[in-house]
């Protein structure tokens, strides 16, 4: 019986150290993680958005052949990475969506992330169909525009996203990184 009764006590606490992951099945409807489209991440792995990691999501649109803006956004990513504790990093996501699909296969997306130094976990880079692509750019309010075979205009925007989807926050044009991780942290509790 001592036995049994420990046992029991050990799997309640085994449990209870479990990370709570919030349930996804009752989404607001605003939430990124209704959209159905499936997107590629730089491993190669197909997934929709709902299976993006149960996170606060920092999210920009880019392209891996950019030379002007997309370079801003890039290290504006890195720095609101770099201002984060090592506890913070462990409830965020940051992610990087292809405006680009022809041109940022897996394989570029993976090269770009590592010439980036943008590695880890916590990073991920995405890529959709052309449409898929311009929904989400939608929900965003950003807008692109193809300008030659290899440029593209668009809009320069980092937005913040909740574990459940919902966009919390954006910021855009000359982007102040301190009230990208300001809002961050109101999202994430912290």
């Amino acid at each position: 019986m001592k036995y049994i009764l420990s046992s029991i006590l050990f799997l309640f606490l085994l449990n209870s150290c479990k990370e709570v992951k919030k349930d996804r099945s009752a989404l607001p409807p605003n939430s990124i993680f209704n959209l159905s489209s499936v997107w590629t991440n730089q491993d190669g792995i197909d997934l929709q958005l709902k299976d993006l990691p149960n996170k606060t999501l920092v999210v920009v649109m880019i392209y891996t052949t950019c030379k002007s803006a997309c370079p801003i956004l890039v290290s504006k990513m890195k720095a609101i990475e770099g201002k984060f504790t090592r506890k913070i990093k462990e409830d965020i996501a940051l992610v990087l969506v292809s405006i680009d699909p022809k041109t940022d296969t897996p394989e570029k997306l993976k090269a770009f992330a590592k010439s980036n130094g943008m590695v880890g976990e916590q990073w991920i880079f995405l890529r959709s169909t052309e449409e898929a692509t311009q929904e989400f750019a939608n929900v965003l309010a950003m807008k692109y525009k193809k300008i030659s075979p290899i440029d593209f205009s668009h809009s320069n925007i980092i937005s913040v996203f909740s574990a459940d989807g919902k966009l919390m926050s954006q910021e855009e044009g000359n982007i102040d990184v301190n009230k990208v991780v300001e809002n961050v942290e109101k999202v994430t509790k912290y």
